[in-house]
């Protein structure tokens, strides 16, 4: 099993999660980040460090967002790692919560 960052993250990207993983599992895009699956050892410690409740463990992932398992493995090849935390995204605090927000994914 391993952690996947879900939608909620879009336009938030808040960077809590980044310093306490032990592996650098994380990778920073535009406006999201993802969790590499071949990186990530399901250590469980990112989780409660997201302010946006957006990382969940496969097992966990709500139905409507399994498309992110997929997502998280296909974009972790091409973005860079990011293992120190950075200011979120100036509109976070709106964004964080909306649904439906992968149309502003930016790839």
């Amino acid at each position: 099993m391993t952690y996947v960052v879900a939608e909620n993250c879009i336009r938030c990207k808040y960077t809590d999660c980044v310093t306490v993983c032990p592996v650098d599992a994380f990778h920073e895009g535009p406006n999201f980040l993802v969790i590499n699956p071949e990186e990530c050892i399901d250590c469980d410690l990112c989780v409660p460090e997201c302010p946006a409740e957006a990382i969940f463990a496969e097992d966990d992932l709500p139905a409507d967002q399994q498309q992110f398992i997929e997502i998280n493995a296909e974009l972790a090849k091409n973005w860079p790692v990011i293992n120190e935390q950075k200011e979120p995204l100036p509109d976070a605090e709106k964004w964080n919560g909306v649904e439906g927000k992968l149309q502003y994914l930016e790839k």
